[in-house]
């Protein structure tokens, strides 16, 4: 692959990733300190829960939900491993109790191995919310390696011909598409755009940025509206099949997807400053945000198009996403704009610290936010409690504090 034309202006900005929360804040997108006391309680009271559910949680599993009064773990090499040590750091980070980072650093010896997973496209998620989050507190050495080393082993999933990372393999996993990339992917390049910088590794960069475009031109509908599934033909590159996997329908809006592709470009546009990731994170963001189907809490539906509004369950993991997203991407866009997004996002954080969405200590294991849809179409981990609901969550609040700096 060649990589110095698409370079130029990614090197040229540079001096630009030092941008944080706190310093591109303005007066009027920025809450008073006397308005965020509920925000400040929320995240006491987030990390009292966390406290409850790391009493339960085993050496070698990772909580992922809670169904019918139970607990629900997986191994580190499940796709939500790293949320769980991510929250704590996050938890850390905002109550400063030691406690949580203990408990993390001893969960991330568990998740230490997956550095070398090239079976999945996840490896964003697992290792960078994890080792990333500690790594920005602890600037331990080894952390900044593992990152390394992961960025590695996702990068061998690109495939230069369709100009993407495959998401999933053949079956068991996949037995419909020749070579889907999802959405949700998008989640993944952070890792390698941050270990491209770190590393002065241009590799990994390139692949970051030739995913970001090929999703950009082949995920996305006139609205700004996504896919959820997107394959390809090895042979010519060209899209075979444009479908879903965890929305209502090919055509509809799954919230979730929406959430991915909003918090994916946003991000994108912070590493490269190119303004069309930020003119699409918008596009995005205007989706959502006008819809004529999002509730009045700012609390989505699992789908945008669900055949059962308004009686559809609501996802507050996908809340949770675009809050962050766009607590983050208000401090990019013109004063108009921000007002909207900041006011959304706070608005989804509000509803999402309700007690309608916020459980009390114990009242799902440890867990924070109730409600969340994982895979309706299947029928699993409906309207329950998710681990990356609460990652989301706590950092959406910590974004909202401006208690922690973006990571690039």
């Amino acid at each position: 692959m060649k990589f110095k034309n698409r370079l130029v202006p990614y090197l040229l900005i540079n001096f630009c990733f030092t941008v944080s929360l706190t310093s591109c804040k303005t007066e009027n997108k920025t809450p008073q300190q006397s308005e965020t006391n509920w925000a400040e309680q929320h995240l006491e009271m987030a990390a009292d829960n966390y406290k409850t559910l790391s009493k339960n949680v085993p050496i070698d599993q990772f909580p992922t939900t809670y169904v019918n009064d139970t607990l629900r773990f997986s191994d580190s090499g499940w796709w939500c491993s790293g949320f769980y040590p991510g929250t704590l750091v996050y938890l850390f980070e905002g109550t400063q109790d030691s406690m949580l980072l203990k408990t993390a650093e001893t969960k991330l010896i568990e998740l230490e191995k997956e550095q070398y997973n090239t079976t999945t496209h996840d490896l964003g998620f697992m290792m960078f919310c994890s080792f990333g989050n500690a790594y920005q507190v602890t600037h331990n050495p080894e952390y900044a390696e593992i990152l390394k080393n992961a960025s590695q082993s996702i990068s061998s999933r690109f495939n230069p011909k369709t100009g993407t990372i495959r998401s999933w393999d053949p079956a068991p996993w996949n037995d419909k598409w020749e070579y889907p990339v999802i959405i949700d992917n998008m989640m993944n390049l952070e890792m390698l755009l941050w270990a491209g910088k770190h590393f002065t590794n241009d590799q990994f960069t390139e692949v970051a940025l030739t995913h970001a475009d090929t999703t950009l031109k082949n995920h996305f509908r006139k609205d700004f509206s996504s896919h959820h599934v997107v394959s390809y033909d090895t042979i010519s590159g060209n899209v075979e099949m444009k479908n879903t996997d965890q929305g209502y329908a090919d055509e509809s809006s799954w919230a979730r997807g929406q959430a991915w592709g909003l918090y994916g470009y946003t991000t994108m546009y912070r590493y490269t400053k190119d303004q069309k990731y930020l003119e699409h994170a918008m596009g995005i963001a205007d989706f959502i945000v006008n819809h004529p189907n999002l509730p009045k809490d700012k609390i989505p539906y699992w789908d945008f198009d669900a055949p059962n509004i308004p009686n559809a369950k609501r996802d507050a993991s996908a809340a949770a996403i675009m809050a962050s997203a766009l607590l983050e991407l208000k401090n990019y866009a013109s004063e108009d704009k921000a007002k909207i997004y900041f006011h959304t996002g706070e608005q989804m954080l509000k509803s999402l610290s309700s007690p309608e969405y916020f459980a009390s200590q114990g009242e799902q294991g440890g867990f924070i936010i109730k409600h969340c849809v994982g895979n309706m179409p299947d029928n699993t981990e409906v309207d329950v409690p998710l681990s990356y609901a609460d990652y989301y969550y706590v950092e959406a609040l910590l974004r909202y504090l401006n208690k922690i700096e973006l990571i690039n």
